[in-house]
């Protein structure tokens, strides 16, 4: 389970995870719209590793568990299903995912489950209800935002990207975007961009403190 602010790097880090897989040892079944419910869980399982769904629910169910289990027994590869924004996910649909995860008396399980999700998901462990789940998880993480230091670097690298070498941000400029941003990558993002507009528009060659400042409310005036 990997769980993290909107804007955090999930996504991200989450290609990264996928891309680092061998093809050979893992297949990759990523469902990114967990409101479809269970049902349409069990088709993209199915569709995924080359079968048919069947049309009642139920036969769903253990046709996704058996279709899983023959990707391991039978090509030698191990399904890692990635659910993408779980924590849409109700206490019936978590519990049906631990469900799928029995196999052979609970004494191996042939695949790999991804949950990723915002921080509510963790919360949402906590229960009783769903204690049978929350023991399943093996690895549980929990994305922190970056650090000043982190932000510093993270603004410095991408102008070196497109060939920028010399200082484009002053310091004060980036300090005001890590103090108004919380250090949420996706958020530095937007508001780095709309300091180089400010900073263009009144024709500086540098992203100095006032331009930052004015692109925070120009920002937040439009949200």
């Amino acid at each position: 389970m990997v769980t993290g602010e909107v804007g955090s790097g999930k996504t991200v880090a989450l290609k990264g995870a996928v891309a680092s897989l061998a093809p050979a040892r893992f297949t990759v079944i990523y469902q990114p719209n967990p409101e479809v419910g269970m049902r349409g869980l069990y088709e993209r399982i199915i569709t995924s590793l080359g079968g048919t769904p069947k049309y009642q629910c139920a036969a769903l169910a253990a046709q996704a568990s058996a279709a899983l289990t023959a990707e391991v027994d039978e090509r030698g590869r191990t399904p890692a299903v990635v659910i993408d924004e779980s924590h849409l996910l109700d206490h019936h649909e978590l519990d049906a995912i631990r469900t799928l995860t029995n196999y052979d008396m609970d004494s191996t399980t042939p695949f790999a489950v991804l949950l990723i999700g915002q921080p509510t998901l963790r919360k949402r462990m906590k229960p009783g209800v769903l204690a049978a789940l929350d023991q399943r998880i093996s690895v549980s993480y929990q994305m922190p935002t970056m650090s000043k230091e982190e932000t510093a670097s993270y603004i410095k690298h991408h102008p070196t990207i497109v060939g920028r070498q010399d200082t484009l941000f002053s310091d004060d400029a980036v300090e005001l975007i890590h103090l108004t941003i919380r250090g949420l990558p996706r958020s530095v993002n937007n508001i780095a961009r709309q300091s180089l507009i400010a900073a263009f528009t009144e024709e500086k060659g540098i992203v100095d403190e006032p331009s930052t400042r004015a692109a925070i409310t120009e920002t937040h005036a439009t949200e």
